[in-house]
């Protein structure tokens, strides 16, 4: 296993968000798609809840169709008109053909051939589900959820008619998954310093230009995150056990006191509703 240094006490709570399941989902289709899965076993009875009772039942013997990712959520689809849909919660990863199964490898996988895959979970604020149907449409986490940030539907015309009247802070608002789903505080403060916007600006006073330069940021910093493998803070790796790389490329998240790369001002921190924002007042106004 690979050992993880301490995080920062104010970066405690960062969890794996979108480039973090994206990484994990595309980890996952090589070993996953196309296959029998031949066993499941859950260790205990629940993560943050239940697991589904027929979960055993209903997936064994299955076959993956296709895997896919809404917001912060993992889909594994399978031909039973069924899909496990999982969430990572604060410290969840999946193991791919672990040398042992360890205690907080919590839901076991086997495929038809030979690969076992594990859900490790040490604070089990993550989920499974079990959903019917097309999960992207019925799950009711996905009801009322914005448009996906990488989507050609999230453009700066979908983000100005979103925001039209808000008064509210325009980082708070992107965290809003009716707004925009999957946005995480991380990626959120980055994009926010690409676009030159300060956090606590009114969402609805931004102009349409500026709300265009903030849209691409949040695609490029999103984008940059997943070909680097995500942020690895605090427990989260990739199911092959890699450490995303991108934490190495913030511009301003968990960077207070450093000079910000428009060098005109150094990285400030505040917290807003019990989360650390990372901005530079010099540049973002």
């Amino acid at each position: 296993m690979l050992a993880f240094a301490a995080a920062r006490p104010h970066l405690s709570r960062a969890m794996p968000e979108l480039p973090e399941v994206e990484t994990t989902v595309r980890g996952l289709r090589p070993v996953l798609e196309g296959q029998r899965l031949a066993r499941i076993e859950t260790r205990r009875a629940d993560l943050r809840r239940a697991f589904p009772v027929d979960l055993v039942q209903r997936l064994t013997g299955a076959t993956v169709s296709g895997l896919s990712r809404r917001a912060k959520y993992g889909l594994i689809h399978t031909n039973r008109d069924c899909s496990l849909v999982f969430h990572l919660g604060m410290s969840g990863r999946w193991r791919v053909d672990p040398e042992r199964i360890e205690p907080h490898d919590h839901l076991i996988i086997e495929t038809g051939a030979g690969r076992t895959l594990a859900l490790n979970d040490p604070r089990r604020f993550g989920s499974v589900d079990l959903v019917e149907g097309d999960a992207e449409r019925t799950f009711a986490p996905f009801i009322g959820l914005g448009p996906e940030p990488l989507s050609d539907a999230f453009d700066g015309a979908a983000l100005k008619a979103a925001l039209a009247g808000r008064k509210a802070p325009i980082k708070p608002l992107l965290l809003d998954q009716r707004i925009v789903a999957g946005l995480g505080n991380i990626y959120v403060c980055e994009a926010l310093n690409i676009a030159r916007i300060h956090p606590g600006r009114a969402g609805g006073a931004i102009a349409r230009a500026r709300l265009d330069r903030l849209v691409a940021g949040i695609k490029a910093v999103l984008l940059d995150a997943i070909a680097a493998g995500g942020s690895s803070l605090r427990d989260f790796a990739a199911p092959d056990g890699q450490l995303g790389y991108f934490k190495k490329s913030f511009r301003v998240y968990g960077r207070e006191g450093e000079i910000c790369p428009c060098v005109e001002g150094r990285v400030r921190r505040r917290v807003d509703g019990g989360r650390s924002t990372f901005f530079c007042a010099a540049c973002q106004h």
